[in-house]
């Protein structure tokens, strides 16, 4: 593949990576464009694809030197694949802050504090005048059901709305009852080891020092997924072993309830007490209201780094 533009989205890649990915290779029209991903494919992403009847874009574990990519939904290299310090990074097209980034070369870069990248790619398909076809629009009212939790995400925006409301139109489905669908089909959790739920949907963050992830596992049941805590935590402890981290949390967020339970660990615990003014019991606390890592998990811990 070295001869194609790569697109991807972030390592553990969520809805949102696979289905912007898809979409941009789609929007692009250009037969040197391939979207392929970082990372397994979600039960939730699944869902969409099968939906669909489409293939999961080709698995990747690094680019070589001079490569060229588009990255969608993340811009951090810690993130981001392999060798990206020594990729040709084309293009960035994202909905989150922008950190830990740098290139030698002038790039496009499309970034909106929007809830879903593809709520960006919505909004180019307009500007460019390129009509959407049903694929696409599924692929992107895919995306942002899942990233604003069928627009009950704190990051929700009006874009996102009016985007969603429009794609259901072109894709001719219910929104509501497909989006419930989908997001249970992510909260099936059964076939998954302890190891594989810790990394499901996990971002790794460095700041002044301090290395850290944050994981995210959505349920429609806290409890049941807490009757696994011992084993969610010695796979928690492997990671901070293996990879050197000060911090793990992982969010156990109710879908249907929007709150979240918070396993954490790690050096800086503290760090988690500061951020939400709690304290933790058993290396747990419940937080009401909470279910956004983006906009109101990490955000809290970062300001008190």
């Amino acid at each position: 593949m070295e001869n194609n533009i790569l697109i991807f989205g972030h390592k553990n890649p969520d809805t949102d990576s696979i289905c912007s990915a898809l979409v941009k290779e789609l929007m692009d029209k250009n037969d040197s464009e391939k979207a392929v991903r970082l990372g397994n494919i979600n039960k939730e992403t699944q869902y969409v694809l099968d939906y669909l009847g489409i293939e999961a874009p080709k698995l990747i574990e690094n680019v070589d030197e001079g490569q060229k990519v588009i990255l969608v939904d993340h811009n951090e290299f810690t993130q981001s694949v392999t060798g990206i310090e020594k990729a040709k990074i084309l293009e960035v097209i994202d909905h989150h802050r922008i950190s830990n980034f740098e290139t030698s070369e002038p790039l496009y870069y499309n970034a909106k504090p929007y809830g879903c990248t593809s709520t960006i790619l919505f909004e180019n398909y307009k500007q460019l005048g390129v009509p959407i076809n049903k694929t696409e629009a599924i692929l992107m009212a895919s995306a942002i059901i899942s990233d604003t939790l069928l627009l009950k995400s704190p990051t929700t925006t009006e874009k996102d709305k009016n985007a969603l409301e429009e794609l259901g139109k072109i894709a001719d489905i219910n929104i509501n009852e497909y989006g419930l669908e989908m997001l249970k089909a992510g909260t099936d959790l059964d076939d998954f080891s302890a190891d594989e739920l810790v990394n499901l949907d996990a971002k790794k963050v460095e700041k002044n020092g301090t290395k850290f992830v944050i994981a995210q596992v959505n349920t429609v049941s806290i409890p049941e997924v807490l009757k696994r805590q011992d084993e969610l935590e010695k796979a928690m402890e492997n990671e901070i072993e293996k990879n050197g981290l000060d911090l793990f949390v992982l969010a156990i967020t109710d879908i249907l309830n929007s709150n979240s339970e918070i396993i954490s660990l790690g050096n800086k615990q503290d760090v988690v007490e500061k951020a939400f003014d709690i304290s933790l019991d058993n290396n747990r606390v419940f937080l009401e209201g909470i279910v956004s890592r983006k906009k109101q998990i990490l955000p809290n811990i970062d300001k008190n780094l």
